[in-house]
């Protein structure tokens, strides 16, 4: 995973916030972030753990620092860390944390859009627009159309 980045054609960059309840992770996470990442859809730009205890109290559980089962479910999938991440991303994240929740924030290239950036900007193209529609308001839309579900 840490091959090298060609930045001229970086696919777009996305921050995501993953938030569980409690303070513990069945694995599932780590084993479908490894799959995107090993099959080349994405490329992990940097991942940390952020809990918050039952007081509201936030803290950042870095991959080294975490107990054994968080550290063995993320250690393949946590690439070269940029430190992309900054103090005020990570307080932003925690204001949206429940008590007794656990998140994980990952920056991650969309690795697969590096060829179709580089064919646009070869052909003096540029992006315009670029927004993440609400993949449950699409699917109920598909299904409230004729013919969709």
């Amino acid at each position: 995973m840490s091959e090298s980045r060609p930045t001229d054609y970086m696919g777009p960059v996305e921050l995501s916030v993953l938030a569980f309840p409690g303070t513990t992770f069945d694995g599932t996470i780590a084993e479908a972030l490894r799959d995107i990442v090993d099959r080349g859809i994405v490329s992990i730009l940097d991942l940390l753990i952020i809990g918050k205890d039952a007081e509201g109290e936030a803290a950042v559980i870095e991959l080294a620092d975490a107990d054994g089962a968080i550290a063995d479910q993320f250690e393949k999938v946590d690439g070269e860390v940029m430190w992309l991440l900054s103090g005020q991303d990570i307080a932003a994240a925690a204001e949206f944390l429940e008590p007794n929740t656990t998140a994980v924030l990952v920056v991650w290239e969309n690795t697969w859009a590096r060829q179709l950036k580089g064919a646009v900007d070869r052909a003096g193209g540029r992006l315009l627009v670029h927004d993440r529609l609400d993949a449950n308001a699409v699917a109920a839309s598909i299904a409230a159309s004729p013919g969709g579900g």
